[in-house]
């Protein structure tokens, strides 16, 4: 019997909705009949975070794995394709897919080594840096979300959205919209993470450590920065991670800013729609960091 953690199934219905609803019921179910097809045997306690469950798993074979069971939708559905596309080289490898349901079977890493454990930040910045080098190294495939489009829309959408916003925190925004129209006729055609933090990194057999759960998009790599910007976050750090990202990566840091402030919009964004999460750290760090870049705009040298 599967049990759904009470947190994920918070998570989703708060988030999701009916559809979350309804994938939380089908949930125990789905997780039985990919235990059967896949000639799986359950190999310890579940694991979960908001949007998915993992399952330690070993197959026919004894080999290791994971079982991932998520809602589908416009992010998830580019998992597998990304994961297909990077086959391993810096990421977690896919072993098989279902595309119906979007239900992976994983490699299986350490989960229990995230490389948020290090004690040394700038060491796990590093680490970070060379892995997002490698995966925004490569072409994205045909079909994926693309950058232009996501850019565009928050464009149009910023006007309204900051109406009520305070008159610093509406300037801001409106500064990082303004950012963002700068470059978006060139929004790149790298494969994308979307969401390299700390957390994201497990440490792994082969090599020392992978990337998982990405949410992968087409676009330019500095749209992929902000994660280890935000995540263990340190004021101190802000500027120097962001050299070291960008320098790792080969990036142009005028354009790589202008980018990262588009993450700063597309959260700010997302929390407008959430007065809570407006009040959040995490909102007020976005807004710090997107001060900080934009102070640094103007002598940002590639």
């Amino acid at each position: 019997m599967i049990e759904v953690p009470e947190e994920l199934a918070t998570s989703q219905i708060k988030y999701n909705g009916e559809q979350g609803r309804a994938f939380i019921a089908a949930l125990p179910g789905r997780a039985a009949e990919f235990l059967e097809r896949w000639e799986l045997k359950r190999t310890g306690p579940s694991m979960y975070g908001m949007a998915s469950l993992v399952l330690p798993v070993e197959r026919a074979d004894g080999t290791p794995a994971a079982l991932k069971l998520q809602l589908l939708d416009e992010e998830s559905e580019g998992e597998p394709v990304g994961l297909r596309t990077w086959d391993g080289d810096g990421a977690v490898r896919l072993l098989d897919h279902d595309v119906a349901t979007g239900t992976m079977l994983l490699e299986r890493l350490d989960e229990s080594r995230h490389l948020s454990a290090l004690d040394d930040s700038r060491e796990a910045t590093r680490i970070l840096a060379g892995l997002l080098a490698r995966l925004t190294a490569v072409p994205a495939p045909p079909g994926l979300r693309t950058l232009e489009t996501i850019a565009r829309d928050m464009l149009d959408e910023t006007p309204e959205a900051v109406r009520e916003l305070a008159e610093g925190d509406r300037q801001l925004v409106l500064a990082c919209a303004a950012q963002v129209r700068e470059v978006i006729d060139e929004p790149g055609d790298r494969l994308l993470h979307w969401d390299l933090h700390f957390d994201n990194i497990l440490a792994a057999g082969r090599e020392p450590w992978l990337a998982i759960d990405p949410k992968p998009l087409a676009g330019d790599p500095g749209f992929d920065l902000m994660p280890a910007l935000d995540n263990l976050y340190d004021p101190a750090e802000v500027l120097w991670r962001f050299d070291l990202l960008t320098e790792a990566c080969g990036l142009d840091r005028q354009r790589a800013a202008a980018w990262t402030l588009g993450r700063v919009l597309q959260n700010s964004l997302w929390a407008i729609e959430d007065e809570e999460f407006y009040e959040s750290e995490f909102q007020s760090q976005q807004l710090e960091i997107g001060r900080l870049l934009l102070e640094r705009r103007a002598t940002v040298r590639p």
